[in-house]
């Protein structure tokens, strides 16, 4: 009968990925693997974790298998109906806290919400803002609003294409949004976790900038004056974004880098 230690060694991943793997399959915490790591293993969970691990090497990505991924300190549910959360998103979570450090009972709308790491992160960290939260998939507002419950955020939810899921009346003192901006054709798409995922939310189909292109024209008539407006977006799209919202009558615009150094969110203020 095989033991947890002879599992971890024979199914050929990363130390790492497998001991997640056999935690997940046996609803044990780490501390509690490494105590038991030579006790024989029932013949079911053995199964169904070296098909799990089966699954991993053709791929599929670690947030399917177990079905969750933390961001900023929390674990959200996670399905092949939204993208998995990001590192580097996290900054758009910090750039849009930094915005309403001077607000009174603030807004906050997040476009495109997917998982609602965002919008749940920002409720989560400022409890006094009113924030709400949009997406087009209602699968992927299913499983937001799943993860609001949880983890206790109270957030409005809305399904539709960007404003055009809101009321007609209301603005908010700051619009996140991480949308789709991935060139259709680009490598990346199939490559990586990025196979798995949703492609809607991915690239918008396009040159990548048609969904920033959408958000920025809009903001102006959903925006309180000096509201501020943050987009997160490619490596090479800083510039452009930038444009855009200069053009559109946006001051103070800045680009803020990821922890990697990458450009990686844009913003600016509405007056």
């Amino acid at each position: 009968m095989q033991t947890g230690q002879s599992l971890l060694q024979m199914c050929g991943l990363p130390r790492l990925e497998a001991r997640m793997l056999l935690e997940f399959v046996l609803g044990k915490p780490r501390e509690w693997l490494l105590a038991h790591d030579t006790d024989p293993l029932d013949p079911e969970h053995a199964a169904t974790f070296l098909t799990l691990a089966a699954q991993r090497r053709q791929g599929v990505p670690m947030a399917h298998l177990i079905g969750w991924r933390e961001f900023m300190g929390h674990r959200f549910d996670v399905t092949p109906a939204v993208l998995i959360p990001r590192p580097e998103t996290e900054l758009l979570v910090e750039m849009a806290l930094g915005s309403l450090t001077n607000s009174n009972q603030p807004s906050v709308l997040d476009l495109g919400t997917g998982s609602g790491v965002v919008a749940i992160s920002i409720a989560l960290a400022r409890p006094d803002v009113r924030v709400t939260a949009a997406d087009l998939s209602v699968e992927a507002l299913a499983v937001a609003q799943r993860n609001a419950q949880t983890l206790g955020a109270r957030i409005q939810w809305w399904q539709g294409s960007w404003y055009e899921a809101l009321p007609s009346e209301g603005r908010f003192d700051v619009i996140v949004s991480n949308p789709p901006y991935i060139a259709m054709g680009d490598a990346h798409l199939v490559q990586g976790d990025l196979r798995f995922e949703p492609v809607h939310a991915l690239t918008d189909g396009a040159d990548g900038l048609t969904a920033l292109a959408k958000i920025v024209a809009g903001a102006g008539t959903r925006l309180k004056s000096g509201g501020s407006l943050w987009l997160e977006h490619g490596y090479d799209q800083a510039e452009k974004v930038a444009n855009m919202l200069t053009q559109a009558g946006f001051t103070f615009v800045e680009t803020k880098s990821d922890l990697a150094g990458v450009p990686r969110v844009t913003g600016g203020k509405w007056e």
